[in-house]
């Protein structure tokens, strides 16, 4: 079977800890023969070696902007350079938080760190430390200012901004103009805490298609896994798709299976219950 995992609140929970038991369920799967996919909106950048690790054969990132198979590179598709100098103006403008997302790297703005941690609940210089580890290889101070040659302006898959009450995301779209899409996603799963700046007609479903294509498969070797409303076009390509337990249930009634959330082992639940993996441990 040919397995595509959402990362964020899916494989990894919304701290971005890999539950051990998500880890030994991915690792065994791999070992019995299935391909294993990351299916995120997450740039390439952002797949860190500890993911590869667990044996990926490749990845779609960028919520299908990008496709990536044994090392070839199937599509990259990136946002047209007005729009992202147009984007990043309206942001600066605003006094948006935001990162730049290509695969080359990750761009922010220098408060973008601070304004993440306070979306989180704990200690702050805690919860600071937690998500400067969580991206490791952040730009920061390459965006006020930049020139026409700046390298995110050809290679950006999508852009996304931490949400103020006041901010009015239908007068960004209107700013932007045709060929971009203005929508929201949620960090700690508690409802939308970012904007986003992506790509019409850009979702995972048409990017499994194109690897599954690639791959000589059909959707009955698919089985996909979300947590979120951006994964809906991912579990409608696959011929099983698996909801986590904290999803919306707009995603829940397009799945073939609802297994547990997160953080309570719903990965590994789910591969046992398909057949992935061999049986669970007690503990879990």
């Amino acid at each position: 079977m040919i397995l595509l995992l959402d990362i964020d609140g899916t494989l990894v929970d919304h701290t971005t800890h890999l539950p051990p038991s998500a880890e030994a369920a991915v690792r065994a799967a791999v070992a019995a023969g299935h391909r294993l996919y990351a299916c995120t909106g997450r740039a390439r950048a952002e797949v860190y070696p500890e993911l590869w690790d667990l044996g990926l054969h490749g990845i779609i990132g960028g919520n299908g902007s990008y496709v990536e198979s044994d090392g070839a590179v199937l599509l990259h598709q990136v946002l047209d350079p007005d729009a992202v100098g147009a984007a990043v103006d309206w942001l600066l403008g605003k006094g948006l938080p935001f990162y730049i997302e290509c695969n080359a790297g990750l761009y922010g703005t220098d408060d973008l760190l601070p304004a993440v941690a306070a979306l989180y609940d704990g200690p702050r210089e805690e919860t600071l430390a937690m998500v400067t580890a969580a991206m490791p290889d952040l730009i920061l101070g390459a965006i006020e200012g930049a020139g026409p040659d700046a390298p995110w302006r050809s290679d950006t898959n999508k852009i996304s901004f931490v949400l103020r009450d006041d901010v009015d995301l239908d007068a960004l779209a209107a700013e932007l103009g045709a060929g971009v899409q203005v929508d929201t996603w949620s960090l700690t799963g508690s409802g939308p805490e970012f904007g986003e700046v992506g790509q019409v007609g850009v979702h995972k479903g048409h990017a499994v298609r194109l690897l599954a294509e690639h791959l000589g498969a059909t959707a009955s070797d698919l089985v996909g896994f979300g947590d979120a409303r951006s994964d809906i076009e991912l579990l409608r390509a696959c011929g099983t798709g698996v909801a986590m337990g904290q999803a919306p249930d707009e995603l829940k009634a397009v799945a073939t299976f609802v297994t547990r959330p997160v953080d309570e082992d719903g990965l590994a639940h789910a591969f046992h219950h398909l057949g992935l993996t061999g049986p669970l441990a007690p503990s879990q």
